[in-house]
């Protein structure tokens, strides 16, 4: 089983200049204790469930390029990408050009985005529910096809584009793994079956976890597409301390929370935690929990 690191906060410091000082050391921290991976939100304000709009909140694909910059070979993944964001043919070359410079290690994430607020505050366009579907269906059409080198023009509903060139080719084959993020039963995880290599699920119980697998077992059953082939991932928050202060976890209560996600077929759980930017959780994480974990069996692998 593998463990990934989510930063959705960036307000660290009064001093704003430290900001950057700070990413990248917890970007290499993270690397020398074994995640697997490293995300971040792709928002523009920061979101309620973490403070205030007014918060710091980095550009999500210009900070992967940077946390690329001061690491070697954590994988790095936009936790998700609103499709509303960009022109689906700029967002492809923009992880194209992510995963070229880190040497093959970029995710693409990608969902229909939900936050109106930044929406109307920087006037991006926020359609119906219904039409961003759609623009996310087009853009996975889109992605898949500018990955495979095919330049034929590309005719949709929203998006027309008279030739996907996409050069230079991203370095992972075909290409990098598409993260779908959501999880809703009769779109969402359908693309995932569809279109996507991966999908995640963000603070669901074990119950309600395994229902969303059954349920995108059968979308995979269903398109004679292998389960096995899509990484199942989760997002939870992770508060470990080495005593379990302050109703956090202890190592060894981690480490049974990771057992409990292997069980029900999860490759990868993503955290994210509080005090991310202290020592004492990464060292933890580094010399007592991931150690066990990477041991761990997924159910049905």
């Amino acid at each position: 089983m593998r463990v990934g690191l989510h930063v959705p906060n960036f307000t660290w410091s009064d001093d704003q200049g430290q900001l950057g000082d700070t990413f990248a050391t917890i970007a290499r921290r993270a690397e020398r204790a074994g995640f697997y991976s490293l995300w971040v939100m792709d928002h523009f304000f920061q979101i309620s469930l973490n403070g205030p709009a007014e918060h710091e909140m980095l550009e999500g694909w210009s900070a992967l390029a940077f946390a690329a910059g001061v690491t070697n070979h954590i994988k790095l993944g936009t936790m998700v990408t609103g499709v509303t964001y960009r022109q689906p043919a700029l967002l492809v070359k923009t992880a194209t050009t992510l995963d070229v410079l880190s040497h093959g290690r970029a995710y693409f994430g990608i969902g229909v985005g939900w936050t109106e607020e930044e929406h109307r505050g920087l006037d991006l366009p926020f359609p119906p529910t219904a039409e961003r579907f759609e623009r996310l269906e087009e853009t996975l059409q889109i992605a898949h096809q500018m990955w495979t080198g095919d330049e034929k023009p590309y005719q949709g509903k929203y998006y027309q584009l008279e030739r996907p060139l996409n050069s230079p080719q991203s370095v992972q084959k075909p290409h990098p793994p598409i993260v779908i993020g959501g999880t809703g039963e009769r779109k969402t995880l359908r693309f995932v079956a569809q279109y996507g290599d991966a999908c995640n699920f963000v603070r669901l119980g074990k119950d309600e976890l395994q229902r969303k697998l059954n349920v995108l077992r059968d979308h995979c059953q269903s398109i004679g597409r292998p389960y096995t082939e899509i990484e199942k991932t989760t997002m939870d928050p992770l508060y470990v301390t080495r005593d379990g202060r302050n109703n956090s976890y202890t190592p060894e209560a981690a480490i049974e929370y990771f057992r409990g996600l292997a069980a029900l077929g999860i490759d990868q759980a993503i955290v994210y935690m509080p005090n991310v930017a202290d020592l004492e959780p990464l060292d933890l994480l580094a010399t007592r929990i991931i150690p066990e974990v990477e041991k761990m069996e997924v159910a049905g692998r």
